[in-house]
C-alpha cells in the first residue's frame, strides 16, 4: 500500500485540465467520471480520461478513476473505457456491500486478463458515501485484496450528508464518530492510510488547515481535495514535520541505549517510553520514508 497525502479530483470532460493537474503537487490524482461530469458528457469523457491516464503516467502521476456508481448502469462501460496498463486504481463511489466489490472484482479481472495486465495490478479505493458503506467498513475491507485505500466523504451537502442527516460544521463534531470509526475499521482491515474528503470551501485555507489537522490527530494519513489550491496545505500537514522525525528517531536510540542497560523502559524527553512507543516510532519514519523524505 502507498500513503497518499493528498488527491486531487479532476473532472474528466476536461482535457486541459487533466494535463494542468500534473503541476499541481498531489500524490495523486482522481480522473473523475462521475459527479464533476454532466450526465450528457459522461461518455464522451471515458476515452478522454483514457488518453490522461496516458500522459500522466508518462510524468511518473499516480492516477485513479473514480466511475460511476453500480446501480448506476454506467460503471462497468466506464471501467472498460478505461483500463489500460497506465491505470492504478479505480475509486468505486456509493460502494455498500461486499456484492459490489465482488462485481467489480470481476470485472477487473477479466479485463486485465484481456489486456495482458497482471492480475490484480488495478487497486479500489472505496469510496464511503452511503450508511450502508460507513456501517459495513470493515468486512468490505477485507472481502477483496485489491482495496487498497478509503476515503470516507465528511464534507457539506453532498451524497453522504444526506445518507446520514448530519448538520456540517467547520468543526466537524457532527461527523466526529464517523471519522473515527471509518479510521478503526481501516486499519482493522489491514488499510494503513485511510484518507477522508471533508472540506470544500475553496477560499477558506485556514479552515481547511484546522480541518486537516483535526483529521490527522484522529488517525487519517491523508485528504481528498476538490481544488488545487487545498494541496500544498494537505500536503503540509500530512507530512510529519522535522522535529518529529528527529523526535522519533531520537527516542529509538534512547530505547536502544536502554537495552543495553538490560531495561525495556526509559524516559525520554520527560516522557516514559517502551517497547510499544519503539514500534508507533518506527511506523512513523517508515511513513515519512515512503513519502520520500530523509529519515
Amino acid at each position: 500500500m502507498r500513503p497518499y497525502r493528498s488527491m486531487l479530483f479532476v473532472p474528466g470532460n476536461k482535457p486541459s485540465w487533466i494535463k494542468k493537474a500534473v503541476d499541481y503537487g498531489a500524490d495523486a490524482l482522481i480522473l473523475d467520471l462521475e459527479d464533476s461530469v454532466p450526465d450528457q458528457e459522461k461518455i464522451s469523457a471515458r476515452p478522454l480520461v483514457k488518453e490522461g491516464l496516458k500522459e500522466l503516467k508518462a510524468l511518473e502521476q499516480v492516477c485513479y478513476v473514480r466511475i460511476n456508481g453500480l446501480v448506476t448502469g454506467l460503471a462497468f462501460d466506464d471501467i472498460e473505457g478505461v483500463v489500460c496498463p497506465e491505470l492504478d486504481g479505480v475509486t468505486l463511489p456509493k460502494v455498500e456491500t461486499i456484492d459490489d466489490i465482488k462485481e467489480l472484482d470481476t470485472l477487473l479481472k477479466h479485463l486485465e486478463k484481456r489486456m495482458d495486465i497482471q492480475e490484480g495490478a488495478i487497486n479500489i479505493s472505496l469510496g464511503l458515501e452511503t450508511s450502508k458503506a460507513m456501517r459495513n467498513l470493515y468486512e468490505i475491507a477485507i472481502s477483496c485484496s485489491r482495496i487498497t485505500s478509503i476515503s470516507l466523504a465528511a464534507g457539506p451537502g453532498g451524497d453522504a450528508n444526506r445518507a446520514i442527516g448530519y448538520v456540517w460544521s467547520k468543526e466537524g463534531k457532527e461527523t466526529l464518530y464517523l471519522r473515527s470509526k471509518a479510521v478503526l475499521d481501516a486499519r482493522a482491515a489491514g488499510i494503513q492510510y485511510p484518507m477522508v474528503s471533508s472540506w470544500w470551501d475553496i477560499k477558506d485555507l485556514e479552515g481547511l488547515e484546522r480541518d486537516a489537522l483535526l483529521n490527522r490527530q484522529l488517525g487519517f494519513r491523508g485528504q481528498v481535495v476538490i481544488h488545487p489550491s487545498h494541496v500544498p496545505i494537505v500536503n503540509k500537514v500530512f507530512t510529519p514535520s522535522a522535529d518529529e522525525i528527529q523526535y522519533y528517531k531520537g527516542l529509538i536510540v534512547a530505547m536502544e541505549e536502554a537495552e543495553k542497560k538490560g531495561t525495556a523502559a526509559v524516559v525520554y524527553e520527560g516522557d516514559m517510553v517502551d517497547y510499544a512507543m519503539v514500534k508507533t516510532a518506527r511506523e512513523m519514519l517508515d511513513f515519512a520514508a515512503s513519502i520520500g523524505l530523509e529519515v
